[in-house]
């Protein structure tokens, strides 16, 4: 691979891992202190044809059946920072997973592709997306439910898992080709010993 062709892409993405680092401290604080509504998409209701007292929604909150949302005017502190569930998950997934993909490509760019330092963090960006895809969609969907069942408490359902869950098989093929890699360099070494 090119040496600078693979130096740029490692500052590019350690910058985008920067970026979302930023995205994700900005979006937690300036939500937290924004007085807004509070608003969530359920599918529940989405046929349901909402007269003024055909759902039981809390106090406060604003039902449409077209768009199968939810909006609570005056949210509890517990609501607002739910609602946080559903981007800070994936923010700070897509963070961790750019900086580890950096050091990745700065150690190939360092020491070449057919290392074990590279195929260990092979390996560990591979785990993570693989166990952090799930996790953060798991957040981020707890998230919306909760969400939905305090504005609406019969249209609360349990929590589901949201997400590009593909990602679980490229951080699985990740693994499996850092095992692959940490293997051929053992041959290598092995070879070189014996000549």
């Amino acid at each position: 691979m090119n040496s600078r062709l693979t130096r740029t892409l490692a500052s590019v993405t350690f910058a985008l891992a920067v970026l979302c680092g930023l995205a994700f401290v900005g979006t937690g604080v300036t939500h937290m202190l924004d007085d807004g509504a509070v608003c969530v998409q359920t599918d529940f209701w989405r046929n349901a044809s909402l007269g003024p007292d055909s759902l039981p929604v809390g106090k406060g909150v604003k039902a449409s059946s077209s768009a199968a949302r939810l909006c609570q005017d005056s949210p509890s502190a517990g609501q607002r920072a739910t609602d946080l569930g559903g981007e800070l998950p994936w923010l700070l997934f897509s963070s961790l997973a750019l900086l580890l993909f950096s050091r990745l490509l700065k150690a190939v760019q360092r020491l070449g592709p057919f290392t074990d330092t590279v195929a260990r963090r092979l390996s560990t960006l591979g785990w993570f997306v693989t166990i952090g895809t799930p996790l953060a969609g798991l957040v981020a969907g707890w998230s919306q439910s909760w969400l939905v069942g305090s504005m609406a408490p019969v249209a609360g359902s349990g929590p589901t898992v949201s997400g590009p869950l593909a990602l679980i098989l490229a951080g699985l093929a990740a693994v499996i080709m850092g095992k692959i890699m940490r293997e051929g360099v053992r041959m290598r070494e092995d070879l070189e010993g014996t000549i």
